[in-house]
């Protein structure tokens, strides 16, 4: 249900015909980004800011309805910085930091995210999900006005795809009849159900969970709910057998209730049974507005390859998970972040068609991570059995007054950025006592450079960071152009730079790409392993 008073939905890019569907021919693309929401538009961002020609189709005209996902990570706002609108996101998201878990009517204990200082972004925002996807059409129309090759096609559904070694054919469908079109490369960001995966005859691996859960977005103004994350075990208001509770920009609130397996969907979502819940837990003397309401059953699935030769999967049309722990649309960018800049170098020659490779190795990886984490959280929840009951509450005693117990407590591990320990584009690690927090394959972290901070000063291409040690100028290789920054004490008064990338060393050298991932680190510089760590992390070298 929905209260049209609140909708959050934007008409941002109405259907038009185009010269395409006139043309005798099929025209063909350099890349064509199937679907419009978070991901896609993301995707066609990062490619578009590259100068790939990028093309969107979508069988809407704008942002959908519903606030969906609202929990934004620290990682993806760093993301969303370099896209030119993560500013715009924490501006209008609510920022937290803490949050509070509950049993019955006591608080077991508290967390804060971010303790430490030294970060330009904070650990979380809530943010609707129309508001991201606007502010990222927003970027795209700035970057279109600065040239770069980006369109969007509204009420164009793809209907068909007919895959090549060398292309794909899409056949499309609008209000004026069907066309078609060739795409040198595929980008599939259509979502959960996705019509791309079903088209192509493939499926998910993994489980579905059976419970489910209400989601009810509502309007108030007079409460006594702090800007934290509420979480209740077996709440004393007797609304479900757990209880989330959020807050959103235009003091709107999210609950979810966890309502069970055998239910009747259409009864729940009757206005008077939701409120009935509402008021149970908020009170009589309480006053909202519905704005929005839902009933989903989650799963923890993914596609055994996120590639196809020239078909790519991103976000939910890849892989699934509870939304507990916010791991959905964050991990659907960090796919965004990892594939944008290894689809650029392909397009425009810089490196071998088989980096791509690396894109399934690494977000497979990533996505198995959030399985595991989600589906630990989504048992200790909804224990299956009266043993797995029985430990689950032992555990939230216990965590009452022993600190010890309190890591065991899941009422969902939030988003932390995935580590490619793995991967085949991973350089050496030879820098003695150098931070676990830095080592290679993980995402930078942020730290305060200067009047500045270090991610602004990376930014978006291959970079070395010198730290207490000489670099080379800004350089070339092999045709690809790398970034140089050199640190030293003075540009760290907060001592955060070396502690998080120095650690018990004297000095560093670190080899970071396009998407602010450690390739390689050492404790000097060394001309000659840092053109194979390079070639490497192309897809070039061993």
């Amino acid at each position: 249900m929905l209260n049209d008073r609140y909708t959050l939905a934007f008409k941002l890019y109405p259907y038009k015909k185009t010269a395409d569907q006139e043309a005798k021919k099929p025209a063909r693309h350099q890349v064509v980004v199937v679907g419009g929401g978070p991901i896609g538009l993301a995707t066609a961002l990062d490619l578009g800011r590259q100068g790939v020609s990028v093309l969107v189709l979508d069988d809407h005209e704008g942002v959908g309805q519903g606030s969906k996902a609202i929990c934004f990570a620290k990682r993806t706002l760093e993301i969303a910085d370099r896209y030119g609108c993560g500013s715009a996101m924490v501006e209008k998201g609510v920022v937290w930091n803490v949050g509070k878990v509950f049993q019955d009517d006591r608080q077991v204990f508290e967390f804060n995210l971010q303790e430490e200082s030294g970060h330009r972004n904070p650990a979380f925002i809530n943010l609707q999900q129309p508001y991201f996807e606007k502010f990222l059409f927003e970027q795209i129309c700035k970057e279109q006005a600065a040239g770069a090759p980006i369109e969007i096609r509204g009420k164009n559904r793809v209907d068909d795809i007919d895959t090549k070694d060398t292309h794909s054919t899409l056949q499309i469908t609008t209000p004026d009849g069907p066309y078609s079109i060739e795409a040198d490369w595929v980008i599939a960001c259509d979502g959960a159900s996705s019509p791309m995966r079903s088209m192509m005859d493939l499926d998910f691996e993994g489980r579905v969970f059976q419970d489910n859960f209400l989601i009810a977005d509502i309007k108030m103004k007079n409460n006594t709910f702090p800007t934290e994350r509420w979480f209740w075990f077996e709440p004393y208001f007797k609304s479900g057998a757990s209880t989330l509770l959020h807050k959103q920009p235009d003091d709107v609130w999210r609950i979810d209730f966890q309502i069970g397996w055998n239910i009747d969907r259409k009864k729940e979502l009757k206005e008077e049974n939701i409120r009935a819940r509402l008021d149970a837990m908020l009170g009589d003397d309480v006053e909202y507005e519905m704005v929005w309401s839902s009933i989903y059953t989650f799963q923890c699935r993914r596609m055994k390859k996120f590639r196809h030769n020239r078909v790519i999967f991103a976000g939910d049309s890849a892989h699934q998970v509870s939304p507990f722990g916010a791991r959905g649309a964050n991990s659907g960018i960090q796919d965004v972040d990892n594939l944008g800049w290894k689809l650029g170098m392909v397009v425009k020659g810089q490196a071998p068609a088989s980096l791509l490779d690396s894109y399934n190795v690494e977000r497979v990886h990533g996505a198995q991570e959030n399985i595991l984490n989600s589906t630990r959280a989504t048992d200790f929840i909804t224990p299956k059995s009266k043993t797995s009951h029985a430990f689950r509450n032992a555990v939230l005693s216990l965590a009452e007054k022993y600190e010890f117990a309190r890591p065991l407590v899941n009422s969902g591990r939030l988003s932390v950025p995935c580590v490619y320990k793995n991967s085949p584009l991973n350089g050496p690690d030879l820098l003695a006592n150098g931070p676990q927090l830095t080592r290679v394959g993980s995402a930078c972290v942020d730290a305060p450079f200067g009047d500045d901070y270090l991610l602004s000063q990376l930014g978006d291409d291959f970079a070395i960071l010198a730290i207490n040690t000489n670099a080379p100028e800004p350089l070339e290789l092999d045709g690809l152009k790398i970034k140089s920054i050199t640190a030293s004490s003075s540009d760290d008064p907060s001592g955060m730079l070396a502690k998080r990338y120095l650690g018990k060393a004297a000095t560093a050298v670190y080899l970071i790409r396009p998407d602010q991932h450690v390739v390689a680190r050492w404790e000097t510089y060394d001309e000659s392993a840092l053109g194979a760590a390079v070639l490497k992390a192309c897809g070039k070298g061993q």
